[in-house]
């Protein structure tokens, strides 16, 4: 699969776009809505007009037309016919190609079927699907032609959790299995963090950071990327106990919490402010994790209420959506009931992040 560089793109938002994607890779374009992150995709796909250049595998590509670019797209819409089965949704791209004899397509489209584990839903019209079996559908029909690239945007926009955290666990194994080199946005930090080889994060048309995920959410490189991500809390460690079964107690600032880990020592543990909760009142369940905290200050970001708070003896940073802050009585010097997520706790042996 090919590499991918940009040169010079303006056009629309962005601004002086340079650049480069190696072969295989999935990068991340992440930033708030109207970045420019859908914009880049359209213009790889050769969707829109634009001013530099974009090439693959070192080949200049700003003269071929869209449908022999050898573009793979997946929008946030879905766009699946509704007068077509399943089957043949997949088959549209090979079929109006017409480079593919019919037994060809069809055994393109039994590969596909259970490459994205949808075979049962081969005579099934999108109708009757639920929304995570249409994200597969739509998936196996952008790569069917067997693409050079692929562009995903916002390949899990509306699905509930469980859902979204599963099939963003298919999307790597699809990707890796293929090799093929992908380009993916989304807004979800969960999402990025997960799928990413690296992320670019774009502001205003501009990339202001490109880096690996742990770079870009650990070391931002300016104020807006800071807001964006949050920058997460980092506790040191008074002591270590393992309890077995891979989970370890321990000591942070007075506070015994329980993380995942099968090494040794643990020295430091970081915890991004989005992966601790908060309520204004006892939240039901084991005690695990649980804790209370004095807020210290309440700030409003563009995403996020952002929540500086006291527990032991750390100052720690949580994040609340708006609707949700709105909803609940907190105000500076008000006690509040945390839990950090155990699972999303990163821990380190050394004291070098």
């Amino acid at each position: 699969m090919p590499s991918i560089e940009f040169r010079n793109i303006c056009q629309y938002i962005c601004q002086d776009v340079n650049l480069t994607i190696p072969d295989k890779e999935l990068l991340v374009l992440l930033g708030h809505n109207g970045a420019g992150k859908t914009t880049l995709l359209n213009i790889v796909a050769g969707f829109i007009d634009y001013r530099g250049s974009v090439l693959l595998d070192g080949a200049p590509i700003d003269k071929v037309p869209a449908n022999k670019r050898g573009i793979g797209y997946m929008s946030q819409n879905l766009d699946l016919f509704p007068h077509l089965t399943v089957s043949d949704n997949i088959a549209y791209g090979l079929r109006t190609s017409k480079r593919y004899k019919e037994t060809e397509v069809a055994e393109r489209i039994n590969e596909l079927l259970d490459m994205v584990r949808i075979t049962h839903l081969a005579g099934r019209y999108p109708r009757s699907l639920s929304g995570g079996e249409k994200q597969r559908v739509a998936l196996a029909r952008a790569i069917a032609p067997s693409p050079r690239v692929l562009l995903l945007d916002e390949p899990l926009t509306g699905l509930d959790t469980q859902t979204s955290k599963y099939l963003r666990v298919e999307l790597r194994r699809i990707q890796h299995k293929l090799g093929i080199t992908t380009m993916y946005v989304t807004h979800d930090l969960t999402e990025a963090e997960e799928m990413a080889d690296r992320i670019a994060v774009i502001d205003k048309g501009r990339i202001v950071q490109l880096g690996r995920p742990e770079e870009v959410f650990f070391y931002p490189a300016n104020e807006m990327v800071s807001d964006f991500v949050g920058m997460p809390n980092i506790l040191d460690c008074d002591y270590c106990k393992d309890l077995g079964n891979g989970i370890f107690e321990v000591g942070c600032g007075g506070l015994p919490i329980v993380v995942p880990h099968d090494g040794g020592s643990v020295k430091r543990i970081a915890l991004f402010p989005r992966d601790i909760y908060v309520s204004d009142t006892p939240p039901p369940g084991p005690g695990v994790n649980r804790f209370t905290g004095l807020i210290a200050d309440v700030s409003d970001t563009r995403e996020v209420i952002r929540l500086n708070i006291r527990a032991g003896g750390n100052k720690l940073v949580a994040e609340v959506p708006h609707h949700i802050f709105e909803d609940m009585d907190l105000a500076v010097g008000n006690e509040v009931h945390l839990i950090l997520k155990l699972r999303r706790i990163r821990v380190y042996e050394d004291r070098n992040l």
